[in-house]
Order: structure tokens, then C-alpha cells, then sequence
């Protein structure tokens, strides 16, 4: 690796060495001291995880130490900590257990958020003239968690839930909506993709490692959405474009662009949506396009670890050159830990745009 430049490094803050664990509120000091590894991963369409693996011999009394379920138990609460900062809350589902050869057995747990309780729900039934806001408050109500919203989505016409999940159907309508959906204590949370907390990473300082592509592979000069207006009796179709995307832009140039530039037109049709009028035809077109979009500048990165990079997050990356300093948006978080390494923060972003050739092309 080429030697980096003096002006890059940036000395790291001081930041707890290990997390902190709680069983049903009760800080767990013996599990804080046997942890091994851990893992806390969320993602923008599923619901945060974890696993963590603990040391399961020795102690005051040689033998098994984890194995009498007095602490480690079945749908308790776990909730892992960076100081005072949450990263995960939930509930434990699994309990594993390893004994290599020539080695000390451990003991393990996997848990998931309250979300679990959407995911294993399967419902089949019809919202009439309702929203994703609606359909929130409903699925809340369900499995006794409070909305808090901050989304303004269209009514539709009615909403159908066909031997799906709860979690299923909330995340098919938000990736309609641009809508994040995840929970906190017992509170269901929804807000636009791009209302996520702003995190600065630079390169040799906070931010360790990172990898990014920018790839023409998935790109789309248009994206096409057409359906059958029944009362009009007509074609309902919407042609989405880069000004679908532009907004998020700034002085980069998008992959559409590029795409035109060097390739040509390349026009895709949607063939899994049929949208039913002009207005809907015109949102599953641009929800589909800017997804595309976004993904033409694709990271993923290691940073010092910290409770604020979190799914949705922006994360403002410098020190990265002209082609790739700028906001990138965080679709996934992984807090790792082990005895070797420590604590950091693993994530996977993407944006729209890559910075100009010199000279810039119009």
C-alpha cells in the first residue's frame, strides 16, 4: 500500500475497547468478559440481527458455565451496547453451542428485533383506500407496537396482502415509497430513505478500509411502468428519466448519463408491476429508476466503530480522490467484535453519481 499522505490521518477519538451486553435490563458482566465474537447486522429491507459467541468453561467452578439457562434463555431480551449507545435490541431465538477439537467449547445466542414478530405473521386480506401510513398503523396495532411516522404516502385504491408477511408486505410497499422501516424498543418507525443522520468517514482516519465500483451493468437510460386504467378503459403508462434522479446529483454525473453517452439508449420495461392508473404508473417508474440509479457507485467499507452508522445513515467519505469523495447512503450495518481485531463497523452504501472527467462533460 502507497504511503498515506500525512494531511489524511486523523486521530481516532478513544471509544470503549468491548460492548456492553444486558439480559431483560440486568447488565451481564460474565457474558461482557467471555465474549468471543459478536455480529450485529441490519439491512435497508430486512430486520437487524445478532449473534454473539461466548466462552463456556472455566470460572470459580471448572466446567460449563453458560449451560443452566438461568441467563441465557429463550426469547429474553438482549440488548448490546457501544458505552451508552444502543446497537441492538432484541430477543433471543437460538442457543448454539461448539466443542472443537483440542480447544475450550463455547456457547452462542442469535437474536432478532421486534420484527420478528412481522416476520413470522402471514395474513391474507385487503386494505381498501389506504396508505402505507395506514397500512403501518394496522400491522403496529397487530403486534402491539406504536407508529411513529414520518412519511406522507399516497392512498391507494386498496392493498392487498395475499399469504405474505406483515414484514413482506411492508417492505414490498416501502421499496414503492422510498420509505425505511425498522423499530426501536417498541416503537415501529417509517421515514424516507433520505431523512437518515449525516456521518463523516475519512480515509486513514475513521474510515479503515473501503472498496467501491462504479458499474454501467445495472443502468438504465429509462424505465417504463405500464397498466390498464379499468374506469377509463385506457393504457396507464409512465416514462421515468434521469430527471427521476436528479435532485440526488449534485456535480456528479449519474450512471444514466454516462450510460447514454458511451452506449446509447438502453430502455427497460417493468413487467412485475401493473400499475392501474397514470399516478401509479408514474411512481412505480421513478421508484424503480432512482433504485437502479443508486446503485451505480457501490461501496463497502470498514470504519472505527460507532452507534450512529446506521442503516439509512448519509455517510460523507473524504479523502477518496474526486471520483468518489461525497454522500454515499448506508444500506446495511455490520458491528462486529472479536479478541484479534475488536470493535468496528462494517457497511455497504451507494450512490448515484461519480465525480466528472476533468474538463466535465456536458
Amino acid at each position: 500500500m502507497p504511503a498515506v499522505p500525512a494531511s489524511n490521518v486523523t486521530p481516532l477519538p478513544m471509544r470503549p475497547a468491548r460492548p456492553t451486553i444486558e439480559i431483560d435490563g440486568t447488565r451481564a458482566d460474565r457474558l461482557e468478559s467471555a465474549l468471543i465474537t459478536m455480529e450485529l447486522a441490519e439491512a435497508v429491507d430486512g430486520m437487524a440481527r445478532a449473534e454473539l459467541v461466548f466462552g463456556n468453561w472455566g470460572g470459580e467452578t471448572p466446567g460449563f458455565q453458560h449451560f443452566d439457562r438461568s441467563t441465557l434463555e429463550f426469547g429474553k431480551g438482549i440488548k448490546v451496547k457501544l458505552g451508552e449507545d444502543l446497537l441492538f435490541d432484541g430477543r433471543i431465538s437460538a442457543i448454539t453451542a461448539d466443542f472443537p477439537d483440542g480447544g475450550p467449547p463455547t456457547i452462542g445466542v442469535l437474536a432478532e428485533d421486534r420484527l420478528q414478530d412481522l416476520r413470522m405473521t402471514r395474513r391474507t386480506r385487503v386494505f381498501e383506500q389506504a396508505s402505507l401510513a395506514d397500512v403501518l398503523r394496522r400491522i403496529a396495532s397487530d403486534h402491539g407496537l406504536s407508529p411513529v411516522l414520518d412519511i406522507n404516502p399516497a392512498t391507494q385504491p386498496a392493498i392487498a396482502q395475499l399469504n405474505q408477511s406483515d414484514l413482506a408486505l411492508l417492505h414490498d410497499l416501502a421499496r414503492r415509497e422510498e420509505v425505511a422501516i425498522w423499530v426501536e424498543g417498541a416503537d415501529l418507525k417509517a421515514a424516507s430513505l433520505r431523512a437518515g443522520s449525516r456521518v463523516e468517514l475519512r480515509w486513514a482516519g475513521s474510515l479503515r478500509e473501503f472498496h467501491v465500483e462504479a458499474d454501467l451493468a445495472g443502468q438504465r437510460t429509462a424505465m417504463v411502468a405500464s397498466g390498464w386504467n379499468v374506469a377509463d378503459k385506457a393504457a396507464a403508462s409512465h416514462r421515468a428519466e434521469g430527471s427521476a434522479i436528479s435532485s440526488e446529483i449534485g456535480d456528479k454525473e449519474s450512471g444514466a448519463a454516462i450510460l447514454s453517452g458511451q452506449f446509447g439508449a438502453r430502455v427497460d420495461t417493468i413487467a412485475h408491476a401493473l400499475p392501474r392508473d397514470g399516478s401509479e404508473a408514474r411512481a412505480v417508474a421513478e421508484a424503480q429508476f432512482r433504485a437502479s440509479a443508486r446503485r451505480f457507485v457501490s461501496g463497502e467499507g470498514v470504519a472505527e466503530a460507532r452507534a450512529d452508522l446506521r442503516v439509512g445513515a448519509t455517510l460523507a467519505l473524504t479523502g477518496l480522490g474526486p471520483l468518489f469523495d461525497g454522500d454515499y447512503r448506508a444500506t446495511s450495518v455490520t458491528h462486529r467484535f472479536d479478541q484479534a481485531a475488536g470493535m468496528r463497523s462494517e457497511f455497504a452504501c451507494e450512490r448515484p453519481g461519480i465525480g466528472r472527467a476533468s474538463g466535465g462533460r456536458p
